[in-house]
């Protein structure tokens, strides 16, 4: 099977990092380091690189054995691939010693379209779901050792799925009759059975399946210690772009950044507005994909990419 993945917000993510105040200045061009944290197929790597000068460094992680590989077809010594989650980052930098950082979260269509990954609930294959097949239990696995509270906490928490508890009620009733899900279809099959409605168009297992592959592969835990990390890697005047893909996720990256682009001051104190101490970030915007993308690419309808920029030194 030939599948491509088509990097969403391409061009604007390059933009945001690229026109930075930090990359602007022809001083700092020996010495910029970028990160991507999701190699994926390496679209938004080898655009920023166009970008870059021949001193420039790049640091790519991801946690897809399959990401790897292709990432190590790539031959551009300013390149640095790592084998890991975006989580980790601070492990491989110092603080304040970056110039960019780009989040891509979610998965690919490559995870997706290839029915032995187990993402995808209209393809036949194995209930795995794992980002790293190397590392964790499997969808399949913790399906099978999961109490029925536990299922239903993912699967509301995770796909905001209203029919959880009936879903999860009815994974245990075929898991005590020894028929515990193997594969997609069988899963997807054991959803459709008990969630009676859904929205237009929507597919009854889409909430049960982003909630299982959110929570094997700890996506927003891993989040929220990428974003600390960012914080604390980048200079000041660098950027932070991050794209979303769906609520929780957005809603996580929104709030981080609205904490640290304010500036708490007890309410009566009297102080000038010019005396306030800076705040860690400053929002720069948020961009949604082109009506023309969406139609070229539909999976990119739901993405929105937030951007930022490093006002100071900070602890995190």
């Amino acid at each position: 099977m030939n599948i491509t993945h088509r990097p969403v917000l391409l061009a604007e993510a390059v933009t945001a990092l690229i026109s930075g105040p930090l990359l602007q200045k022809p001083d700092t061009a020996k010495n910029i380091l970028l990160i991507d944290g999701t190699f994926g197929r390496g679209g938004h790597t080898q655009a920023l690189l166009k970008q870059l000068p021949a001193s420039a460094q790049m640091i790519s992680f991801d946690k897809d054995l399959d990401a790897i590989a292709v990432a190590q077809q790539i031959n551009d010594p300013r390149l640095k691939i790592v084998h890991d989650s975006f989580a980790q980052m601070d492990q491989y930098a110092e603080p304040a010693t970056v110039d960019g950082i780009l989040l891509d979260l979610g998965i690919s269509s490559p995870q997706v379209d290839v029915a032995h990954r187990g993402f995808s609930f209209r393809r036949e294959g194995p209930l795995d779901m794992r980002m790293n097949t190397d590392h964790g239990l499997t969808a399949a696995q913790w399906l099978e050792q999961a109490s029925p509270e536990e299922i239903t906490y993912v699967i509301k928490t995770y796909g905001e799925e209203r029919f959880a508890f009936q879903i999860a009620k009815a994974i245990v009733v075929k898991r005590e009759e020894g028929l515990s899900p193997q594969t997609t279809t069988q899963l997807a099959s054991l959803v459709a059975s008990v969630v009676r409605t859904r929205e237009a168009g929507q597919d009854p297992a889409t909430r049960t399946f982003q909630a299982l592959r959110i929570f094997i592969n700890r996506e927003l835990e891993d989040l929220e210690l990428g974003l600390k990390a960012a914080l604390r890697l980048l200079k000041p005047g660098a950027r932070l772009a991050v794209i979303s893909f769906h609520s929780l996720e957005d809603r996580i990256v929104k709030q981080f950044l609205q904490a640290h682009s304010k500036v708490d001051v007890p309410r009566g104190l009297p102080v000038r507005e010019k005396d306030l101490p800076q705040s860690a970030l400053e929002i720069i915007g948020r961009v949604k994909p082109s009506d023309a993308e969406v139609m070229e690419n539909p999976r990119a309808r739901s993405a929105i990419m937030r951007i930022a920029e490093k006002r100071m030194e900070v602890d995190a």
